[in-house]
């Protein structure tokens, strides 16, 4: 697992219900199967350090899966990065991941919340988050929904504008599939109890808003649909459990039904007649990873929440390498001192005037352990 927790992305990933379960890249992927799509086997780890999957199938037996990756190190080809996998043997084996290739406009945001449609045998449009600029904390009303096209599941060209603006909030976490005749968008709106927004296309590209789907404070409609045949569409979301429900025509839906599954954000595919394979985000994996809270023995700061500044206090070995790093929102290192310690103790100011008031991360490294903490400028 990583040593990076880098707050900017667990906005971008979870809303608030799933808020305190933890960051992304301590999570991995689990697949699982089932013969109706509601009781599943045991589940196996389909990827680590993984989430927001999507599947689709396509040309045959093909699969495809889309989820963001958090592959170490960070700022690494492979960390925070939407990236896929095949299985050419309907899932039964898989590729190693490879990070997709898109030409995103220049100052927009990096892509985040894939999600898969087949327009053809020929080709593959993925439904992403993203904005024109980085907006402050990661997420505001400029995040929206885009799309891009491949012919390979790998490289992909940028579509211009975006699918769907709402003006006064951002849409995270799309969900897109092509039925009856026409496209169908959804994506959260908020808490569990504000539902999900709904919009539908004639083509994929330009969308229509049409009424909200309405929820309660147990079931998130963060997950993905499923075709289950040509009259039943099926959306499986978050909870206590993986649920889903079922629909018609895309507007009305039958009562939750739960699965056996405990996990969040599922994509599920029907690759036969009794075949339903299942890609979630599991529970998260031990983590090396020592909060400084947890180890105020050892190292200290003061003041937190800070104005000017902040002073560390270390304990420490004779002898022993010491790094300290400040990340700000975006991972980038705004301060960085890398020394031997000669003394047990060691006290270091960290002068903050110039930056912004907001959030930070601190690491430290030291003796071969990992601490990090968030940090708050007022």
């Amino acid at each position: 697992m990583t040593r990076y927790k880098i707050i900017f992305i667990l906005f971008c990933f979870y809303s608030s219900n799933l808020f305190s379960q933890g960051f992304p890249w301590e999570r991995p992927l689990k697949m699982a199967w089932s013969t109706d799509g509601i009781t599943f086997n045991t589940p196996v780890i389909f990827q680590d350090s993984s989430g927001v999957p999507s599947v689709v199938k396509w040309k045959g037996d093909t699969l495809v899966c889309a989820f963001q990756w958090f592959r170490a190190p960070m700022g690494s080809l492979t960390w925070d990065k939407v990236a896929v996998k095949f299985s050419y043997d309907n899932g039964i084996s898989w590729t190693q991941p490879v990070p997709i290739v898109m030409n995103i406009p220049p100052g927009y945001q990096r892509p985040f919340d894939p999600t898969l449609v087949v327009l053809n045998s020929d080709s593959l449009r993925i439904y992403f988050s993203s904005s024109d600029g980085m907006p402050m904390g990661g997420l505001d009303s400029t995040v929206n929904t885009y799309s891009a096209v491949s012919a390979d599941g790998i490289n992909y060209t940028f579509e211009s504008g975006a699918r769907v603006d709402e003006i006064s909030n951002r849409v995270i976490d799309p969900a897109v599939i092509y039925f009856n005749n026409g496209v169908h968008y959804l994506s959260p709106i908020g808490s569990p109890q504000q539902g999900a927004y709904h919009y539908i296309s004639p083509d994929g590209i330009n969308f229509t808003k049409v009424q909200d789907i309405p929820s309660d404070a147990q079931h998130n409609w963060t997950g993905n649909y499923m075709l289950n045949d040509s009259s039943e569409l099926r959306f499986y979301g978050s909870g206590q459990t993986i649920w889903y429900k079922s629909t018609p025509n895309g507007g009305t839906w039958t009562a939750y039904s739960n699965t056996n599954l405990q996990g969040g954000d599922p994509a599920v595919v029907r690759t036969d007649v009794n075949a339903y394979l299942a890609i979630y985000v599991g529970n998260p994996n031990p983590t090396g990873v020592e909060d400084i809270e947890s180890a105020a023995s050892e190292i200290q700061i003061f003041p937190n929440p800070f104005s000017s500044g902040f002073m560390i206090h270390l304990k420490c070995d004779p002898g022993e390498k010491i790094s300290i790093r400040v990340l700000d929102l975006q991972g980038r290192a705004i301060y960085s001192i890398e020394e031997i310690n000669s003394d047990t103790q060691a006290e270091r100011w960290i002068n903050m005037e110039s930056v912004s008031p907001g959030i930070y991360f601190l690491e430290v490294l030291k003796g071969g352990r990992h601490f990090i903490n968030k940090l708050t400028k007022d």
